[in-house]
């Protein structure tokens, strides 16, 4: 019986004559300098757009509804992934900025933004180790704990990087992560106060399904319950004689109810800048069918590949453009096109009634249904403004799941 050689195989087979490739593909310059004053009507398709004005409009209208307020911005960078669009957020006024994983935090230190929040807990010993190189080098990196064991190794690995890390407590409000309300949260806040490596900022308490409830006086009660554990932990830290300066959480959908939750510091906003068809289903306070506050600013532009068949069109931005979250995409111009991006590469449209006749060739401009996986398929969004392309955004932290 002969054995399978791994090494002999891979050093005798197709795979020894792979090499990187090395200057084949234009640089985000050259892409910039090709694309820059071009209608993204004649971009390659699909195409991932930001308008630029909606955009803008959405960042100072946060700021504006919650000015006064006495809560912060601190927008959760999971949405974009993008520096450049993180550097808008923080010109408009935000306090900084959250990240889901080391790796997107990593991205964005290193590319000139000076607060970053990590909302995830870092638990294996490298990533430990990378967090701590990273607070070395970044003094507004923060890190979140969930539980004794995690503080514990913080504080070790802090020792050993000669530092002191600013932490904050994730308490469990949703039922995903964190540490249990109450005295379980206070005890972890005081074991991290006590531990000579850690300095204890204070706590997060994110809630995601509340944010998508539909109605807002429906969605406002959810919230106000929802909350109550945290806020009985932040009573219960605050009494102890800790000093709490962050209680961070919420999101686009909950951003202008956060004043009412006592001791409530900051709002990680994130898809209010792009908005999808998820968030705009949800209701206002001003319109219950459409939540209106902020502007769909993010699309894709999409060519027509197919349509041999009757009330039936083909696309080519299926679910590696689009990604297979429900409600679906959105086609701009066309309320009764209803999109499915259940294929790998392409997009199906059915529909009972259309504006006009379409051909193959022909562009739709879609609103997707979910802008946060979206924009992770994408290494650059085209910002657009009166449809010419203006801008050409690097998605650096694409990918950045780690």
């Amino acid at each position: 019986m002969t054995l399978f050689n791994r090494r002999k195989f891979l050093s005798t087979s197709i795979f020894a004559g792979l090499a990187p490739l090395g200057g084949t593909e234009a640089t985000l310059h050259e892409v910039s300098e090709n694309e820059t004053g071009k209608s993204k009507w004649d971009l390659d398709s699909p195409a991932l757009c930001v308008d630029l004005d909606r955009m803008e409009r959405n960042i100072r209208t946060a700021h504006q509804r919650l000015q006064g307020s006495g809560i912060a911005l601190r927008p959760h960078a999971k949405t974009h992934k993008c520096p450049a669009i993180a550097r808008m957020q923080m010109d408009a006024g935000a306090i900084g900025i959250c990240t889901a994983k080391l790796s997107e935090s990593e991205i964005m230190l290193e590319n000139g933004i000076p607060d970053v929040l990590m909302t995830g807990v870092n638990i294996s010993v490298p990533k430990i180790r990378k967090a701590m190189e990273l607070r070395k080098k970044y003094k507004g990196f923060i890190q979140a704990v969930d539980n004794p064991q995690n503080a514990q190794d913080l504080q070790d690995a802090a020792k050993a990087a000669g530092i002191v890390a600013d932490v904050v407590v994730d308490i469990n409000v949703a039922r995903r992560s964190g540490v249990l309300p109450g005295r379980p949260a206070l005890g972890l806040a005081q074991l991290v106060d006590r531990l000579p490596n850690l300095r204890f900022r204070g706590i997060l308490a994110y809630d995601g399904g509340v944010q998508h409830v539909k109605g807002f006086e429906k969605r406002k009660e959810r919230n106000r319950t929802g909350m109550e554990p945290a806020v009985m932990s932040y009573d219960l830290i605050k009494k102890s004689g800790l000093n709490l300066e962050i209680f961070s959480g919420g999101g686009t959908g909950t951003y202008n109810m956060m004043a009412e939750i006592p001791g409530f510091t900051d709002v990680q906003i994130g898809s209010y800048l792009f908005m999808d068809h998820q968030y705009m289903i949800i209701g206002g306070a001003a319109n219950e069918a459409l939540y209106d506050d902020f502007e769909p600013s993010l699309t894709v532009i999409t060519t027509i590949i197919n349509s041999n068949y009757e009330k039936r069109l083909v696309t080519d931005a299926g679910s590696k453009a689009m990604t297979l979250n429900q409600p679906p995409a959105l086609v701009i111009g066309e309320p009764d096109f209803l999109y499915n991006a259940g294929s790998d590469e392409y997009g199906t449209i059915t529909f009972e009634r259309a504006s006009k006749s379409y051909k193959v060739g022909d562009k739709l401009e879609v609103i997707v249904p979910h802008c946060d996986p979206v924009v992770n398929l994408y290494d650059r969004i085209y910002g657009i403004r009166n449809d010419k392309v203006e801008s050409v955004l690097p998605v650096l932290a694409r990918g950045k799941s780690q």
